[in-house]
């Protein structure tokens, strides 16, 4: 007896993240569930609402005001860009409303929490330029009361985990070229995805071609030029920008000990010192750690001194 089920065809997949098949549609194993903005969340004090960037392509938002002392404060506004390797979660997750209620709360600060379009339905560079646009549109902005009645664009940082770390620091290399002379205050950079197809410092020869990071970047950016030393996920690769020119006067990068990616954090770091850049950066090394922990559990020791460091850098 034929069976009354139809199993699809798989086309391609990036194990254990998702899976594409033969009819177009994606199946995602990881990610947290999306919630719905909130007036005030209970545990911290902060309002978020969602607002939409662009129609075509669909950029959005998801923005968070912490408690205010008085109708007129300012607050120094963050730019933030998610993780979860140009194809996994959201501004709109679980994981990062939790996580921004609380950056919010703790450094007292606007942030902007921008949705960009997702590999492999929108490979790279879709992501870049959606950062870049959503990035020029709150430099810019002149009619969202949020940004407009208590965001200091005089302070005025950007940052992410991951993969959205990645994009925030291409966006260094272009703020010359942002609305109003805006000026980026700093960068908070945490374990951000950066890869070559040379093995560097303490990792490994054996295995380096099968690492996360090389089956990442083939499965969101297949046609990049240069392959894994295309500019965007190698910044020391030929024709690459001059680290001299990141656009803003201090850094902020997170490693982790467990984490992958903590030599590519330091290997970074440390071509950011040597570029002439005129600048400060800090490297702070969570040791013990996995990646991202501090998303998925921010309530830890090592997460709340990390939150306490970035609020402290965010003044």
């Amino acid at each position: 007896m034929a069976s009354s089920t139809t199993t699809k065809e798989i086309d391609r997949e990036l194990p254990p993240l998702l899976r594409v098949y033969k009819d177009g549609t994606v199946e995602r194993f990881l990610g947290s569930s999306y919630v719905p903005p909130s007036p005030q969340d209970p545990d911290t004090g902060v309002s978020s609402k969602d607002i939409v960037i662009s129609e075509n392509p669909l950029i959005s938002a998801r923005l968070y005001l912490p408690k205010l002392e008085n109708h007129h404060q300012k607050l120094p506004i963050l730019v933030y860009f998610h993780g979860g390797a140009f194809c996994l979660e959201s501004a709109f997750s679980f994981l990062h409303q939790r996580y921004l209620n609380i950056i919010a709360s703790q450094a007292k600060v606007l942030v902007a929490s921008i949705e960009y379009r997702l590999a492999p339905e929108h490979p790279l560079p879709a992501a870049y330029e959606d950062g870049w646009y959503a990035l020029n549109w709150i430099s810019s902005n002149k009619s969202e009361p949020w940004l407009m009645n208590h965001g200091d664009f005089n302070r005025f940082y950007i940052g992410g985990d991951t993969s959205g770390a990645n994009i925030a620091h291409y966006a260094l290399l272009r703020v010359d070229q942002l609305p109003n002379q805006v000026k980026i205050s700093g960068a908070v950079l945490a374990f951000p995805l950066f890869w070559s197809s040379k093995p560097i410092l303490n990792e490994p020869v054996e295995g380096h071609e099968e690492s996360s990071a090389m089956q990442v970047w083939k499965f969101v950016y297949p046609g990049a030029p240069g392959g894994i030393d295309n500019p965007l996920i190698n910044p020391l690769a030929p024709g690459a920008a001059s680290l001299k020119e990141l656009g803003c006067p201090k850094i902020l990068i997170f490693v982790a000990g467990k984490d992958e990616l903590r030599d590519r954090g330091i290997w970074y770091c440390d071509a950011v010192k040597k570029s002439g850049w005129n600048g400060d950066v800090e490297l702070i090394e969570v040791e013990g750690e996995e990646h991202c922990f501090q998303i998925y559990h921010p309530q830890t020791h090592n997460s709340n001194n990390m939150i306490s460091r970035i609020a402290s850098f965010l003044v």
